[in-house]
């Protein structure tokens, strides 16, 4: 029996939470099961919905290659993410509600995923799996939120919530871009998704030499918008009347498929498809795959009568495709399980598929593990799942919520739709079945009180610490303050960085030691050749406060300040000569 490695955060967690060094014991519990563990592959694509594959029954879009997955899969009919980015990655790499772990938004601080959960990443690798993941995080861009921080061997990704954001290496665009690597900018050539693949499949062929099984986690952060792909892709969907920006969206979808059909064939090639697990999947219900306005002589997209698309909380918005391919266990030929499953349900099921056995996580496990029900077994998992987008900085209670069970869903705590006999959730029947809507909303107070224990806290950026510094904070994360009595707006991509509006906001920081630290104030990020339109500066880290003039032609002004370690608030303020503020959209952060 092989003793894996025990990460330092789980072991951390274990010895905090049963006050003793026996925790360490819990090591023999987590063991590898078996030598002949499956490789995994994760794709996770970003805004596609279930209607955007032409297997689901969407006559225009061209996926052939998701297409013979699909066929040779077995398919969760009936699984569902939440509404948006973010929150439905922290769920499916934790097996935890999204919001336990501290995100619940994309921006403003609460897209970051706090330190101390554990991913699937760092199970498996501490039980010997080599890791890597490719394209979007976006849990977090400074450390101990980062992929390499949480679990991952290698990481290759890019900043923010999507390429062209502002956390994002500036000027990219899709095309021959910068993404960081372990942290580290690197120059690319190609267009991103075809990185993200050709970057996996070297790091798959070269584990195949190796006698160590792999997890590659690929997620693209296409067909996020903005919408942009090479013409050849997008073309083909103009000629015949899918206007823009759908036919880009779908062209998106295409460049991905073709590099799936690429990814499988090098799995063969390399004679490593029949023991690899490959699943694929998407983050949300589609953000351009319907239009919002029907047009009776165009194509108005293909959504299979599902009500709501990205955000909703209907099940356009949460249900989304989830293949699993598998042969060696089976898991090969076209079958639907239609039961109600979920994005928490993905760790137990990985982590099961990888022979670890009796993991114990410091945390609350949600999800189930599925892999008994994709191999056949004639289990009825009788559930309630819960889906939700708060968006917002602190969540409210029954906000764009579904309730879920394999016949009913309860919507904002109001709504109440027979999903089995109207499931495109056209007539709510709460007035006739008032019963149900009481049990529902009495099992989403449970749940709810159950998943709070974060609202009142955040996930802070650590700066100082030895795994990061200096660090770069940007106003993708901060939390806005109030102007003129309304909330001030949050500068998350580079379109905002260029136009400069007047913005706010406060990030809430932890010190990791005591000591002297340099912050440079900066409108735009330092490989960008500008000078400052502000001509006074500000900074407040708790109730310490300083001000300068700004050099005429200065591209950034510097502070020095001796602080305490623990949590704490960090403010700036860039006043023009004409007296209009806004915050420093990027802060470059040194202990010195």
């Amino acid at each position: 029996m092989q003793i894996p490695k025990i990460s330092r955060l789980y072991l951390g967690a274990q010895i905090k939470r049963c006050s003793s060094f026996l925790a360490i014991l819990l090591i023999g519990l987590v063991s590898a099961v078996g030598e002949d563990r499956p490789n995994i592959i994760l794709i996770i694509t970003d805004d596609q919905g279930y209607g955007d594959v032409g297997a689901h029954g969407n006559k225009i879009i061209k996926t052939p290659n998701l297409d013979v997955l699909h066929g040779e899969s077995v398919r969760l009919t009936n699984y569902h993410v939440d509404p948006t980015c973010s929150p439905t990655r922290s769920a499916l790499l934790t097996g935890r509600y999204s919001t336990r772990t501290g995100v619940w938004h994309t921006i403003m601080g609460r897209s970051i995923m706090a330190g101390d959960e554990v991913t699937v990443a760092e199970i498996l690798r501490d039980s010997g799996y080599n890791t890597a993941m490719f394209g979007k995080w976006h849990l977090g861009d400074n450390a101990p939120a980062r992929p390499q921080d949480q679990g991952f061997d290698y990481a290759l990704y890019h900043g923010g919530g999507g390429v062209w954001q502002t956390p994002d290496y500036f000027g990219n665009d899709y095309f021959d871009d910068t993404y960081f690597e372990n942290g580290t900018p690197k120059k690319f050539t190609g267009y991103c998704t075809d990185v993200w693949f050709d970057e996996a499949r070297k790091y798959i062929k070269k584990m195949s030499q190796k006698e160590e099984p792999f997890f590659a986690y690929i997620a693209t952060n296409a067909p996020h918008g903005p919408f942009w792909v090479d013409e050849k892709y997008s073309k083909p969907y103009k000629d015949i009347g899918v206007a823009s920006p759908m036919s880009e969206f779908y062209g998106m979808i295409t460049n991905i498929d073709e590099n799936v059909g690429k990814l499988r064939n090098e799995l063969k090639e390399l004679n490593i498809d029949e023991n690899t697990l490959l699943i694929f999947t998407t983050d949300n219900g589609t953000a351009a795959g319907i239009t919002r306005t029907r047009n009776e002589n165009a194509w108005n997209g293909f959504n299979d009568g599902m009500r709501g698309q990205k955000g909703s909380a209907y099940d356009g918005g949460h249900r989304v495709p989830f293949f699993v391919h598998w042969p060696k266990n089976g898991l090969s030929k076209g079958r639907d399980i239609n039961q109600l499953t979920a994005h928490i349900d993905v760790l137990p099921t990985l982590v099961s598929a990888a022979g670890i056995s009796g993991f114990d996580s410091p945390h609350t496990i949600d999800g189930k593990n599925l892999l008994p029900l994709l191999r056949g077994a004639k289990i009825k998992l009788s559930r309630t799942l819960f889906v939700h987008s708060q968006r917002i900085d602190h969540p409210l209670k029954w906000k764009t919520s579904s309730v879920m069970t394999d016949q009913w869903r309860l919507i904002n705590g109001e709504e109440l739709y027979n999903i089995l006999d109207d499931p495109g959730q056209m007539s709510d029947i709460s007035d006739a079945n008032k019963n149900v809507v009481e049990n529902l909303r009495s099992a989403y107070n449970r749940w709810w009180d159950s998943i709070d224990t974060r609202f009142d806290e955040y996930v802070r950026i650590k700066i100082g610490s030895n795994a990061e510094n200096p660090s770069l904070i940007t106003g993708h994360d901060w939390h806005p303050i109030k102007i003129n009595g309304k909330f001030s707006g949050v500068p998350w991509n580079q379109n905002h960085i260029a136009n400069q509006p007047f913005f706010n906001g406060y990030w809430e920081i932890d010190v990791a030691s005591r000591g002297r630290y340099e912050f440079v104030l900066r409108q735009k990020p330092d490989q960008v050749n500008y000078t400052m339109t502000a001509r006074k500066a500000e900074i407040k880290i708790g109730d310490k406060t300083k001000s300068s003039k700004v050099p005429l032609g200065a591209d950034g002004v510097r502070f020095v300040m001796d602080l305490e370690a623990g949590p704490t608030t960090l403010f700036t303020t860039l006043t023009d000569a004409d007296g209009k503020s806004r915050g420093a959209f990027f802060i470059e952060v040194n202990k010195l």
